[in-house]
């Protein structure tokens, strides 16, 4: 590392001797980078957090460019009159449509979905009925046909005791809801309204991409300036209007991922400053105040007035890097993912800690007599060696992750290795500059600080129980290692997402019955209605087999509902006919059940029906955007996808289709690529985990040139990793899809201590340990203190995910401070009371 160093001592030299120059060519690139920087956006779109070449993402892209994938804008209307619903719903449907908006030259809305004709339908439900529904309703006729028979039979005695009878009721009122489910599938109700008429749901279809958030908060405007206008009590005065649904909740996600980012910014890095403020200023004026008493010219209000400036020193270089980096970031990415979207806080406290490593080693030399030259060079010389060391091991560990498959690893890793490589030469080449010009203008106040080292530190040598310490740790280590199996992992997605009180509100508003059980499908796209036919038969064989697993509930495609050949006609219109004939048994025909009747009616059906003569919200459903009837299947899970397990156990089931003739179909939906994504981090976790710390091992061997000083200074980053495990456990904090991503970073960070009182203990010899920790170890708690405090931000944010990544890196990155501080001090003062000890200095 001395030689990397030595090569570049000319720009060093120059920052010294060139300050301005230095200065103003940093700025202009900053000036420069920040036209980038300022465009980047946040995406919050799993989807992109694979790679492109993923078949479920290929599929997800292949679905929105044939079907699309539209999201509607829902309007609640509630009031206990429903002609007055109906009235305001067209008259608001009238007037939305015409809602323009300047900045897009176009209509904010295109279409609304309101009034349905059903009166076909309830006609001819039968004859839109799968093979499958048709065999539900035989089967629920011939039941009932039996149940009538039994019950007019005079001699008939039911023998069944009364735990019997309630398994056959509860037989038959599952038989009921099957069919009624069935039945609301084909025959929705003319108006989009609750069982009790009082709310009605219509929904509007916005112009825009929902990606548009400027669209969409300027249509949320225009349409509640609309809804007021209108004055709903008007039309009844108990009607009360709320809109927005998923449509709206998808941009307070966005809103509050944003306000989560600079919320944790302000709190991060304002805690940063003042921490780096008060340790400078306290330091600063402790060294001064030990100086001769004649050469105390300065007060102690000069030292407060100047309190300030360790943040110019060593914040201005911070915010360089910091805007290099995010103007590489849009250069390379164009935006930020979720996982990245919190990097300048974390940033900043990584950053800042090299500024302090030089800064406060600078000011000891000044303090212990040196030159402004002197005590840069020195700094340079050998601080900046350990600095260089662990900012370049960190970088390198960051830089592992780029070779992941998920974006959230590989953008994540280049991103923040990016950043410390740029936060290293500012602190190494643009610091000194600012340091020599303050120097100039005399706004660092230092003094010859009269009290050595040697004076300060003679009083204890040895760190004091040594021994203790060390069979401590290793006691505390064995039992958290005992523990590892025990860390969860937390699979479920709903739990990791924030609260969002606007959209709960229009939920409870609306109330239930509008949400269809049959949610979150999956669809597939085929070339032909042959492989459409032959992916349908496929995926009816799996939900026969899985019976220890079930995930599809439900298949649908129109070949299904919509017979085309002559023979399929044929046979769909002799199963109505079959069904017809059940009806007219005279057990039935008195029946005045509400199922039976609408069975009769849509039993009508004696001739095919042509496909035009589908209703548009029938046909829409299994259309392509250019208006051709597509060739796609669509499959409902059975189970609640919001569980990453049962996600990826859907993903499983559906994700490839194999027809018989080899062919593969990949099935298209956002819940499969959130399993595909789960999928891959578990996956890739441990590997990545492993390469870090490869990576950090053979930096630091080459940086030590020692295994045995390698291995002491690794330590305090292993035993604190172990420990974090440990406490994990004990706290029942599970890892999530959000935090596994600290766990390489806590590697690249936590061996920054150890590389310093390592390095730093080599440089002083034996028993110097206490001189180590007097000024390295201030030096490695007020930087680990910052780190943490950039991930602290983060615990005050609303988004679960953000607020575990801030969580999970508070412990890690404080355990290994703690190891450091403790049992690493320990270990060399036990090695070197046994003589074990032993230099090499060519390493570092």
């Amino acid at each position: 590392m001395k030689h990397i160093l030595q090569f570049l001592k000319p720009l060093f030299r120059l920052s010294y001797k060139n300050p301005y120059i230095i200065i103003l060519l940093a700025i202009i690139g900053a000036v420069y980078s920040a036209q980038f920087a300022a465009k980047l956006k946040v995406d919050t779109d799993l989807a992109n957090l694979l790679p492109e070449d993923f078949h479920s993402v290929q599929a997800l892209n292949r679905l929105k460019e044939t079907v699309g994938g539209e999201t509607s804008m829902d309007v609640a209307i509630k009031s206990e009159n429903f002609e007055a619903n109906k009235a305001f719903s067209e008259a608001v449907i009238e007037k939305a449509l015409k809602l323009y908006d300047p900045r897009t030259k176009d209509y904010f809305f295109k279409r609304a979905d309101y009034k349905r004709d059903v009166r076909l339908l309830e006609e001819n439900a039968l004859y839109f009925a799968t093979p499958q529904e048709l065999d539900q309703v035989k089967t629920y006729l011939t039941d009932k046909l039996e149940e009538a028979k039994l019950e007019a039979n005079p001699f008939y005695f039911d023998l069944d005791d009364e735990e019997d009878n309630a398994d056959k009721e509860e037989e038959n009122q599952s038989s009921t809801i099957d069919f009624e489910e069935s039945y609301a599938n084909l025959v929705p109700r003319e108006y989009p309204i609750n069982a009790d008429s009082t709310v009605m749901v219509l929904q509007l279809y916005p112009t825009g991409s929902k990606s548009d958030i400027r669209f969409l908060k300027d249509m949320f405007a225009k349409f509640d300036s609309l809804v007021t206008a209108m004055n709903p009590p008007s039309f009844d005065p108990t009607m009360q209007v709320q809109f927005g649904g998923r449509l709206k909740r998808h941009v307070s996600e966005l809103e509050s991922i944003m306000n989560d980012v600079f919320s944790s910014f302000s709190t991060g890095i304002s805690s940063v400053l003042l921490l780096v403020m008060l340790y400078f200023f306290v330091k600063k004026y402790v060294n001064y105040r030990k100086g001769a008493a004649h050469e105390q010219t300065h007060s102690f209000w000069a030292h407060l007035i100047r309190m300030p400036i360790p943040l110019l020193i060593i914040g201005l270089p911070l915010l360089l890097s910091l805007i290099y980096t995010f103007g590489i970031t849009y250069v390379m990415y164009g935006l930020l993912n979720t996982m990245t979207s919190v990097l300048f806080v974390i940033l900043f406290g990584m950053g800042i800690d090299y500024g302090i490593h030089f800064y406060a080693r600078y000011l000891e030399l000044r303090s212990a007599g040196m030159d402004v030259f002197e005590a840069l060079e020195d700094t340079f010389d050998n601080t900046g060696v350990a600095i260089a060391t662990s900012a370049l091991t960190t970088a390198a560990a960051m830089y592992v992750l780029v070779y992941a498959d998920f974006r959230g690893f590989s953008e994540f890793g280049f991103i923040s290795g990016t950043g410390i490589v740029l936060a290293l030469f500012c602190m190494m080449f643009v610091l000194p500059a600012i340091i020599v010009l303050l120097e100039r203008w005399n706004w660092i106040l230092v003094n010859h600080n009269l009290e050595s080292e040697e004076t300060t530190t003679k009083k204890l040598h040895a760190f004091p129980y040594a021994r203790t310490i060390v069979i401590g740790s290793l006691l505390l280590t064995v039992g958290s290692f005992f523990v590892f199996n025990q860390i969860k992992f937390e699979y479920d997605f709903g739990k990791l997402e924030p609260e969002f009180p606007d959209y709960n509100a229009y939920r409870a508003f609306v109330g239930g019955g509008f949400e269809s059980s049959l949610r979150n499908p999956a669809y597939i796209l085929a070339d032909s209605r042959e492989e459409v036919v032959a992916i349908t038969e496929k995926l009816q064989q799996i939900m026969e087999q899985d019976t220890l697993t079930p995930t599809i509930r439900k298949v649908e495609a129109l070949p299904e509902r919509f017979p085309a050949t002559d023979e399929e006609k044929d046979e769909k219109l002799a199963s109505i006919a079959e069904i017809r004939q059940l009806l007219k048994d005279p057990f039935l025909v008195n029946n005045k059940s509400d199922a039976i009747q609408k069975l009769k009616k849509a039993a009508q059906t004696t001739q095919p029906l042509a496909l035009d003569s589908l209703p548009d919200f029938i046909r829409s459903k299994f259309l392509t955007k250019t208006g051709d009837i597509g060739n796609f299947v669509i499959v409902y899970p059975s189970v609640g996808l919001s569980d990453g397990r049962q996600s990826i156990a859907f993903k499983n089931d559906v994700g490839v289709i194999t027809i018989d003739n080899g062919k593969e179909f990949y099935a298209a939906s956002t819940s499969i690529v959130a399993a595909d994504m789960l999928d891959l981090m578990i996956q890739e976790s441990p590997y990545m985990v492993t390469a870090t710390f490869i990576i950090i091992f053979i930096l630091m061997l080459f940086a030590f040139r020692s295994l045995r000083w390698t291995i002491i200074a690794l330590l305090p980053l292993i035993i604190g990793l172990i420990w974090t495990f440990g406490l994990l456990v004990f706290f029942d904090i599970p890892l999530n899809f959000y935090n596994l991503i600290v766990l390489p970073a806590i590697l690249g960070i936590g061996e920054d201590n150890g590389v310093h009182i390592a390095a730093r203990y080599i440089e002083e010899g034996k028993m110097s340990m206490w001189n180590v920790l007097s000024s390295t170890g201030q030096h490695i708690t007020i930087g680990s203190v910052t780190t943490m405090l950039g991930y602290m931000g983060l615990l005050f944010t609303n988004h679960p995910g953000l607020y575990s990544i801030g969580e999970l890196a508070t412990l890690g990155i404080g355990l290994t401070l703690l190891t450091a501080l403790t049992l690493l001090p320990a270990l060399i003062q036990f090695l070197e009371n046994k003589n074990w000890i032993h230099f090499d200095r060519k390493g570092m």
